[in-house]
Order: structure tokens, then sequence, then C-alpha cells
């Protein structure tokens, strides 16, 4: 990998990098304060979050990093290919295999807004390869950024040991997030790109994270779907058990008070406790 002094070069804002960060300012504040993010952030992640969030990851990163293959000498890709240091693949699958056994890629689900993110990334990447940058840029240095605290976050909430189910948030390859970041922003900064070809890739970074915020809310809108069905489960087995108790009790009742007068006091006594029986059966069902 090129040495980190050679990238030492003052970034002023003509450079593609900061028309980026600057281009995507709003998007990324919405992103970062979509509700499923905002439960990271909060230290409120579940199980299902989490690997619903692994399989939408793995389809994105299918999508990207095959086109960021296939252009691999495109001369606006060629100076940002990484596939040894920034790969995600791999490791999603590792992590989706951990979560769901070897067959995973049978058992996964993957959102709407999630394929129409790939999808997006095959037409870029047939069409228009350079807007690739965009997409690169978004995804692999916001993994190397945000992605690391995110990846502790998971780890405590989750209790996952010795990395197990985590290796998306890691990277080997890179001893050095921040020379790295340096690094690759100085490779961007020397792609050349025509003045509509810069404004393509600007509109491209908007997209970019726009589509992200499209398939956390998806995610977060799958999540609350499932937890809302099986509370109304949960609702429904409770109401079952109550009016069953509640038939059962008043049955036994009413035979109690129609039979009381011709029963001695003892035997009464008797078959009140039965029916308390009885009805706690009912419960334990």
């Amino acid at each position: 990998m090129e040495t980190i002094e050679k990238t030492q070069t003052a970034i002023t804002d003509s450079d593609l990098s900061e028309l980026i960060k600057a281009a995507t300012k709003e998007s990324h504040v919405r992103a970062e304060n979509t509700e499923l993010m905002l439960s990271y952030q909060r230290g409120d992640v579940s199980l299902q979050q989490y690997q619903l969030l692994l399989c939408s990851l793995y389809k994105i990163y299918e999508a990207l990093e095959e086109e960021l293959d296939r252009n691999a000498s495109h001369d606006a890709v060629a100076p940002i290919y990484f596939p040894q240091e920034l790969g995600r693949l791999e490791s999603i699958g590792k992590d989706l295999e951990h979560f769901y056994g070897q067959d995973w890629k049978e058992k996964i689900t993957v959102p709407a807004a999630t394929l129409r993110y790939a999808g997006r990334l095959r037409e870029v990447g047939r069409d228009h390869p350079e807007y690739l940058v965009a997409h690169a840029y978004t995804r692999y240095l916001g993994d190397l950024s945000g992605g690391q605290v995110l990846g502790r976050i998971t780890q405590k909430s989750l209790g996952l040991r010795n990395g197990e189910g985590l290796s998306f948030f890691s990277f080997p390859g890179v001893s050095s997030p921040n020379l790295f970041k340096q690094l690759y922003r100085s490779r961007m900064n020397s792609v050349e790109l025509t003045e509509e070809q810069r404004n393509g890739v600007l509109n491209e970074a908007v997209l970019a994270f726009e589509l992200n915020v499209q398939v956390f809310n998806e995610l977060q809108d799958s999540v609350s779907r499932v937890s809302e069905t099986e509370t109304e489960v949960r609702q429904r087995h409770t109401q079952h058990k109550q009016n069953t108790t509640t038939t059962a009790g008043d049955a036994a009742c009413e035979s109690l008070q129609s039979s009381s007068s011709l029963m001695p006091r003892f035997l009464r006594a008797l078959l009140g406790v039965f029916v308390v029986l009885a009805v706690g059966m009912a419960y334990a069902f």
C-alpha cells in the first residue's frame, strides 16, 4: 500500500472529498438521526435489529464490491480501489454464518429498500462507473469512522464475546484508520473528472445517503411490525386465558350457589377448593 507520507498534501475546498462532505451534510445528519441509528447510539440494540442490518449490508456490499471489481481499471475507480484493505463481503458472510448457520443464504431476509439500493449500485457500475467513488466513500469511510463505535456498542449490547458476529467492524488490513482515511481522501482528490462528472458524483453521494436512510427506516419498520405482531399474539393469548378462567369460575360459582342449600358446610368448602384449583390450571395453560 502507498506510504502515508506521500499523501500529506493540503486539502482545499475544491477537493472532491470536501465537496462531497459539504453536499451530504444535511443527508448525513438525517441518516444519523433515523430511529435505528438513535437506538444504536443509546445502546438499545436488539439481536433482531443487528441480524436484519447484516442481511441488508450483505446485499449492499455484494453489489458495491462486485461493481468495483468489474470496474477496477476504470480511471476514476482505480485510485480508490482497496479490496484487501476495505472488502466487507467476506466479513459479513462470517457474521451471518455465526447467527444463521452454514445455510444462512437461504434464511436471510432482505427489505425492498435494500434491493433498490443494490439495484442502483448495479446501474451505476454499468452506466457511470465514476459514481462508484461516491458510494465507496460514503460506505467505507463511514465504516472506518462511526462504524468502529457502533461495533463496540453492538458487542456490549448483545454480549457478543471474542468478536463472534462482529467481523463486519474489523479491518485487519488497516493498521491506522485515521491515516488510511487520509490516504483514501488523497486518492479520491486525485481522480480527474469533468465538471459534469463531478456534479454527477456529488448528486450520487447525496443519493447514497438517502438510500441508506431508506434502508434504516425500513429495517426499523420491519422490527416494529414483528414486535407489534408478537405483542398482539401475547395479548390474545392472555385474553383467551382470562376468558377461559372467567367462564370456568362463573360456571363453578353458579353450580355452588344452586347446590349450597343442600350441602353441608364442609362439602361446600371442599368444592370451593376444587374450583380454585381449576382456575389455577386454566392460568397455567
